[in-house]
């Protein structure tokens, strides 16, 4: 089976890894390694190195928090052949590309795929250390994004189909009249699973029920 593939099967339902914010490096130059395992760390960054993409693989957990600092030019799997197997990850990985020359094409697709910048060796420090600094802001905001995604799909797994269907009614801004009539039942009934749909979504307001709505791809004809 492709390493790929092993990579993505093992990474999916995963449960959270509790481990501190790192930076991974993953270059095939052990003095490009070196060098910039020694900036990081003198900067109070927890660092792991690897020589190459198919050895980060093999140990990547997408659940670990911080970034990766990624060449583009390397044997076997090349840094965008290693950006295209980490977006299928449960959590999307920050990269900040390294490139040992000006690659307009190679920048453009992966910054078009999500990367966080893209540096020309030799790289300057500071614009490196600027760089982590905003991939990992960037990492804390999507986990934390990712997280409330997570309790709002288990809520909704536990509402009734006819609750469900309130709740897409609600969100789609229909009145609770209407939503009796379509639904062929009484607007009391109605009124009585909008407020469990409520209850169990920990939604405080129909704003708030829209934007969680939202994000699970239910509705989309309100505005939250």
């Amino acid at each position: 089976m492709d390493l790929k593939a092993k990579f993505i099967r093992r990474d999916r339902g995963k449960p959270p890894a509790n481990a501190d914010e790192t930076v991974f490096i993953v270059d095939d130059d052990p003095r490009v390694l070196r060098g910039l395992a020694r900036l990081l760390r003198s900067h109070g960054f927890h660092v792991r190195t690897f020589e190459s993409a198919r050895l980060f693989l093999k140990e990547h957990d997408s659940f670990v928090p911080g970034c990766l600092i990624l060449d583009v030019a390397m044997p076997e799997l090349s840094g965008l052949e290693l950006q295209d197997a980490l977006a299928k990850c449960t959590v999307r990985r920050m990269i900040i590309f390294l490139s040992g020359h000006g690659d307009i094409p190679a920048a453009t697709r992966a910054m078009r795929a999500g990367a966080v910048d893209f540096l020309t060796k030799p790289v300057n420090g500071e614009a490196l250390l600027g760089a982590v600094r905003e991939a990992m802001e960037r990492d804390r905001l999507a986990r934390i994004v990712s997280a409330a995604n997570l309790t709002s799909q288990k809520r909704f797994a536990t509402l009734t189909p006819r609750e469900r269907e309130v709740m897409e009614h609600v969100v789609d801004g229909r009145l609770n009249k209407e939503i009796a009539s379509d639904l062929g039942t009484v607007e009391k009934t109605v009124k009585v699973h909008r407020g469990r749909v409520m209850s169990k979504m920990g939604a405080r307001s129909l704003a708030e029920l829209v934007r969680i709505a939202l994000r699970l791809g239910i509705g989309g004809n309100s505005q939250p």
